[in-house]
């Protein structure tokens, strides 16, 4: 497209203070001053279609130094006009540029225009929003970064218990339940917190913040403690009860160093510090372990463990305590047990040693028992089984024969016998579970899908979900998330266990997240098996993103 011609037209109004106008706004608004002078040729150019009607494709021009506007319509050459608004034909093109062809686009000088109030209004309106939009974005950018940093606003204003902070060139929002519960913020009062979040949205750039964060603990002590800033001293895990406990699990990686005594230092000087900014918050420092079962003790201070056993497969641990000291090792309302479940990330169960002894006692009962009525043997020998660590029929059908014939008393011949009468039993149960399945209306199609068992199906079937459209319904996380552990023993008055704690439909079972995506995907199979091949595999791709949700 040609260039404008240099004395086009303009408006009248005083070229210096137009730039004027632009660098102040430019250096208040902390923006470039070519966003507002794009900002001021966009108002020209509107109101310029204003008045010479809005059909024309007017183009404005205004020189960011000197001032100078020039103001032009842009026109295609063509054989035939159509458009009268925007094409011109050759002879009347060759009259306003020489030489002009079919094809070209040339520029049909436009005159001033006057602003009338309405126009001026209309113009100062775009302007600001071109401003304010160039300023979000300006935020945004500069925030976006900065995310896990702590920051020192000032508390502008609380609307619905939601703190909004003026951070200087913009301003955040400390929510309700990222506040410090009970703490009294005044307007002006000084807040330091962390960046928790920066989103970009239709009204602005939303910068939340926290006090509350067990993050924003981390970075305080980063502050307090050179050792921690300098990579010395490393934070493993904290876990925070805002505005009462909270627990950390430091290391150090110099040997020369406790990290301990360095976090608390000189009479609890810069724990104090953190303390104080937290509200007077109690916090245990905690040296953290890469044994699991150490640092589980460690975190239950300062409560004394008796013994820790640690079941893998459910991901949770059993902590058996001497009987005065399980309110302690729980804490009030079961504080302490849960930020110790926090900061080691397993469930933690608590027992007492006599709970402990009554709950051995029970399971060695009741595998003793199943195993005289399942393998049909006497009460000596399915002890003996017990004894030696068997608890399920699986165990002794699968298991090595040599482990079973290696028991003291026990040899080959009744070991093959015993594996021998397990498998027996094992086909007795899917008999069993085959049959109530099918009483339960269960669809056979469901029994093809990979990892099924009739004890899985009968599962699903008293869950209500019988045909496979019923399954492939359900989410990854609806099928075999496990279920949040529970502790055995509560504190007094703790709160109900939720219900999104309870896990999938098959969560007892084992199945992990994979395991629960190839089950759904297998169970949608039959959506797609008429449809053409690209189509199927855009369905599949969309139903993923629908349902295999992955567990929260």
């Amino acid at each position: 497209m040609a260039s404008a011609p240099a004395n086009s037209g303009g408006i009248t109004a005083n070229r210096a203070e137009l730039i004027a106008i632009a660098e102040s706004v430019a250096k208040e608004k902390l923006i470039d001053k070519a966003i507002v002078i794009e900002a001021m040729e966009d108002a020209i150019q509107r109101a310029a279609k204003n008045r010479y009607g809005s059909e024309n494709d007017i183009r404005a021009k205004l020189d960011p130094n000197t001032g100078d506007l020039r103001l032009w319509r842009v026109v295609e050459v063509v054989e035939g006009v159509d458009d009268y608004f925007k094409q011109i034909d050759v002879a009347s093109a060759q009259k306003l540029q020489k030489g002009a062809v079919v094809g070209d686009y040339i520029v049909d000088p436009l005159p001033p225009i006057e602003f009338g109030r309405i126009q001026a209004q209309a113009s100062k309106q775009i302007i600001f929003q071109k401003v304010r939009d160039a300023e979000r974005e300006r935020q945004f950018e500069e925030f976006k970064d900065r995310q896990g940093e702590i920051i020192i606003g000032v508390a502008k204003r609380v609307e619905f218990g939601h703190i909004v902070v003026d951070l200087g060139r913009a301003e955040g929002v400390i929510r309700r339940d990222q506040q410090i519960p009970r703490e009294l913020v005044r307007v002006g009062d000084r807040v330091r917190s962390i960046i928790l979040n920066v989103r970009r949205e239709n009204r602005g750039p939303q910068i939340f913040l926290s006090r509350a964060h067990p993050d924003f603990m981390k970075k305080l002590f980063a502050q307090e403690v050179p050792e921690i800033y300098d990579g010395i001293i490393e934070i493993k895990a904290a876990a925070r009860d805002p505005g009462s406990r909270a627990k950390i699990g430091v290391i150090s990686h110099d040997s020369s160093i406790d990290p301990v005594g360095a976090c608390v230092g000189m009479k609890g000087s810069r724990v104090q510090a953190v303390v104080q900014e937290m509200q007077g918050e109690k916090i245990d420092i905690i040296p953290w372990s890469p044994d699991t079962a150490t640092f589980v003790v460690n975190a239950l201070q300062p409560a004394n463990v008796a013994r820790v056993v640690i079941d893998e497969e459910d991901d949770r641990i059993e902590v058996v305590v001497p009987d005065d000291m399980l309110s302690l090792a729980i804490g009030r309302r079961g504080q302490n047990v849960r930020l110790a479940s926090q900061l080691t990330g397993k469930a933690i169960d608590i027992l007492t040693e006599a709970d402990a002894s009554e709950k051995r006692q029970k399971e060695f009962v009741e595998r003793s028992e199943m195993f005289q009525n399942e393998l049909d043997v006497d009460e000596t020998l399915a002890q003996l089984l017990v004894a030696e660590g068997f608890g399920e029929l699986e165990e002794v059908a699968y298991v090595d024969l040599e482990e079973i014939a290696g028991i003291e008393g026990f040899d080959e011949e009744l070991g093959q016998e015993l594996q021998s009468r397990a498998a027996e039993a094992l086909e007795r149960r899917e008999v069993a579970n085959r049959e109530l399945r099918q009483s339960l209306g269960v669809d056979d199609a469901l029994a093809g899908m990979p990892y099924m068992t009739e004890a899985m199906l009968v599962t699903l079937g008293k869950a209500g979900i019988k045909t496979l459209d019923d399954l492939a319904d359900l989410a990854t996380d609806e099928l075999v998330q496990k279920k949040r552990a529970e502790p055995r023993r509560r504190a007094e008055n703790a709160p109900p266990q939720r219900a999104e704690d309870k896990g999938g439909v098959l969560a007892e079972y084992g199945l992990s997240e994979e395991q629960g995506n190839e089950i759904i995907m297998a169970a949608r199979a039959h959506w797609f098996e008429d449809e053409p091949a690209g189509d199927a595999d855009t369905a599949v791709t969309d139903g993923e993103d629908a349902h295999a949700e992955s567990p929260q």
